[in-house]
């Protein structure tokens, strides 16, 4: 499958889980994808592998929750490549201490800084070449959190992916006249590293019967895939087997 050729895709968080799997699916569809994460040697492997596979594929490595990394980063994939046509902003994880009672000053900047602060820096910088175009797509991974509160997520880190949903809102409010168009995804449990933050881990049954990466990973391909006139404004999404219900 090739509906993203020519295009270039940047996806924050590809070292592992979520990201990494977008990152697979969009080379597989034929977009130049720019890996971004803390972690260079994981980075490496996403990069490595989707080569391998016949895609095209550059790591850059950066905290995003740093104010300056996300500007560093556009201008050399700007520099590289001329065009940013797709951002999955997705980035972002959570500590054990989240409760109100655990709760410091330090892990409310963690998750707030590495949740929300990261999310706007990576969309404020995405979207100068995207107006320079006249198109572009942002793609937002926020939480069921960000719908439904409870005490699994941790009060910063919902609160945090309540404040990613308005911010991709406002986008759509603000950059339809430039041809951008933004989507929030809010999944429920996921199967991915995050998870070993919780204070009591999920078992390898509990994992299985979440949320895949790859379950993310088609669904972010399938909003890249659309026409540019199609906005998917907000996406809620979890197993069959929601355990949500259960808590």
């Amino acid at each position: 499958m090739s509906v993203l050729n020519g295009r270039v895709a940047w996806v924050t968080g590809a070292s592992s889980g979520i990201g990494q799997a977008a990152a697979f699916a969009l080379a597989g569809a034929g977009a130049t994808v720019v890996a971004t994460g803390r972690r260079a040697d994981a980075l490496r492997d996403t990069v490595e592998r989707i080569e391998a596979a016949g895609g095209t594929a550059l790591a850059i490595a950066g905290d995003l929750a740093e104010a300056a990394t996300a500007g560093r980063i556009v201008g050399e994939v700007d520099r590289r490549f001329g065009r940013l046509d797709v951002l999955v902003n997705n980035a972002g994880g959570n500590i054990a201490a989240r409760s109100w009672e655990k709760l410091t000053t330090e892990g409310i900047d963690t998750l707030i800084n590495g949740n929300l602060s990261a999310a706007f820096y990576c969309a404020a910088a995405a979207m100068h070449p995207m107006r320079r175009a006249g198109q572009g797509l942002l793609i937002h991974t926020a939480s069921w959190a960000a719908k439904f509160i409870h005490p699994v997520s941790g009060p910063a880190y919902t609160a945090a992916k309540h404040a990613v949903v308005a911010m991709s809102q406002s986008i759509n409010m603000e950059e339809y006249r430039n041809g951008i168009r933004s989507t929030v995804i809010l999944p429920a449990e996921v199967s991915t590293p995050i998870l070993e933050k919780r204070p009591v881990p999920p078992t390898p049954q509990q994992r299985a019967e979440m949320l895949q990466p790859n379950d993310l990973a088609e669904l972010i391909l399938f909003v890249a895939s659309r026409p540019d006139s199609v906005c998917l404004n907000e996406i809620v999404i979890s197993a069959r087997l929601n355990k949500f219900y259960e808590y």
